[in-house]
C-alpha cells in the first residue's frame, strides 16, 4: 500500500518541475545575454585600444618628422 504523505509529495514535485525548468531556461538566457554584452563591450574596447595606439603612432611619427624638418631647416 502507497504512503499517502508520499503520494502527495511526488504531486507536489512533479508540479514544481515546469517551474524548475521554466526557472532553469530564464537563467540560461539572462547567462546568455550577460555573456553577449560582455562580448560586446570588449570588442568595442579592443576597437579603442587599436585606434588609441594607432593614433599615438602617428603623433609619434609626425613629431619625429617635424623634428627632422627642424633639424634640417637650422642645418641649412
Amino acid at each position: 500500500m502507497a504512503d499517502p504523505a508520499r503520494s502527495r509529495a511526488e504531486e507536489k514535485f512533479a508540479k514544481l518541475r515546469p517551474n524548475e525548468d521554466d526557472a532553469i531556461k530564464a537563467r540560461d538566457k539572462a547567462h546568455k545575454e550577460l555573456m553577449d554584452k560582455t562580448a560586446r563591450l570588449k570588442a568595442l574596447r579592443m576597437a579603442k585600444e587599436a585606434a588609441d595606439k594607432e593614433t599615438a603612432a602617428q603623433a609619434k611619427t609626425e613629431k619625429a618628422e617635424k623634428a627632422a624638418a627642424k633639424a634640417k631647416a637650422k642645418n641649412a
